[in-house]
């Protein structure tokens, strides 16, 4: 099937009672067993809403197995404790989200394991690699500026060293890039953004092979981050539409970009569908269409960035992204506040940077509602 058709039917549990056509929603937290060798419990990752929005995304990224977690936080910090523990060295891009980037620093001095945050560069990532490496882990486009990583290169080298690479393919989600399929051996989502896609749920996900998702159900059972039936089936419904909000989102946030460039008080626009953005040959050979995320920094002699997004009447200043609906934020202030000014500043997240999540309303509105902003 192409991926419309899976965004639809994939994972479907079959309502045997009414013969319903959606996975009906099963609100039990408690489920009958004797002796049949199944016990079917939330934190266990089993219950049928759970396997069926598995069975989906799995269908969707070409994966063997996953696990739907209760945030995206909960799907990355499960799977990098999955794989690696006191000793081990962990090489991973400085450029990526700062929710990541809080996790890793705040977090793994406590465990005794130890990290190396790199420029998103193959000579870079492999220079960090040590005896006790363990995990490459990348994001491709990076959140904010829209880096872009050549996977399989990533792949080759993480292969020679006998290194598992772990991918957040949260800005591309499945319609635009399927990473297993250029070797990765684990993908990770927040699904709050474009899998829910309706700024209404919080979930995240862990895709990989069967072998590799046991590793990361023994720290999920654990760690206890699993989601309720409830919102399982509304992640289940919003997948349906996945392929259909991401291609109008990818269509608007090229215009847009193409746009922002001409703008004046616009200095600068980061979008690997631009011809001159410098991953833009990388990003057309790994990626089906180049997204709905876009990020542009202001002149100086722009309004400032709250300023700005004060004067905005139709796009929303919002923390999250992926929606429906045009959001903004500027991320020194928001997804990247918890890195010092010093970090962010060497990645490009400067103050007069903004984060744009282009949704599926007209272009045309979107692009009046910032000149307008600018121009005041």
């Amino acid at each position: 099937m192409k991926l419309e058709t899976k965004c639809i039917h994939s994972g479907t549990v079959p309502d045997e009672q009414t013969g319903g056509i959606n996975t009906p929603i099963y609100t039990s937290s408690a489920f009958r067993y004797i002796d049949d060798g199944k016990q079917s419990y939330p934190r266990y990752f089993n219950t049928p809403n759970q396997e069926a929005v598995i069975g989906k995304l799995c269908a969707l990224e070409g994966a063997e197995d996953g696990i739907v977690f209760s945030s995206g936080m909960a799907a990355i910090s499960t799977a990098l404790f999955g794989f690696l523990q006191s000793g081990d060295h962990l090489v991973i891009q400085s450029e990526l989200y700062g929710g990541t980037h809080a996790l890793v620093t705040q977090q793994f001095p406590r465990f005794s394991i130890d990290y190396s945050f790199v420029d998103k560069s193959i000579e870079a990532l492999e220079a960090a690699i040590g005896d006790k490496t363990r995990v490459i882990y990348i994001e491709t486009p990076t959140n904010p500026l829209l880096g872009i990583v050549d996977i399989e290169k990533v792949v080759a080298l993480a292969r020679s060293y006998n290194i598992i690479t772990i991918i957040d393919n949260t800005f591309a989600s499945p319609i635009n890039q399927n990473p297993l399929q250029f070797g990765i051996d684990v993908v990770i989502h927040s699904g709050t953004k474009y899998l829910g896609g309706h700024s209404d749920i919080c979930c995240g996900a862990v895709l990989a092979s069967e072998k590799l998702i046991e590793e990361v159900r023994v720290s999920g059972i654990d760690f206890g981050g699993s989601l309720n039936g409830t919102t399982c089936a509304l992640l289940e419904r919003s997948l349906k539409t996945l392929h259909l909000r991401v291609s109008r989102q990818s269509e608007n946030g090229l215009i847009i970009a193409r746009e922002l460039e001409q703008n004046p008080k616009v200095d600068r626009v980061y979008y690997p569908g631009l011809q001159n953005h410098p991953g833009h040959e990388i990003a057309a050979s790994q990626m089906q269409g180049f997204g709905g995320m876009l990020s542009f920094s202001l002149t100086a002699t722009a309004p400032s960035v709250t300023e700005f997004m004060r004067n905005l009447s139709l796009i929303v200043p919002a923390l999250s992204l992926g929606g429906i609906e045009t959001t903004i934020c500027a991320p020194a202030l928001t997804s990247h506040r918890k890195m010092d000014r010093e970090s962010r500043e060497r990645i490009g997240v400067t103050d007069k940077l903004l984060r744009l999540s282009v949704g599926i309303e007209h272009p045309e509105d979107i692009l009046k509602d910032i000149a307008s902003a600018l121009r005041t």
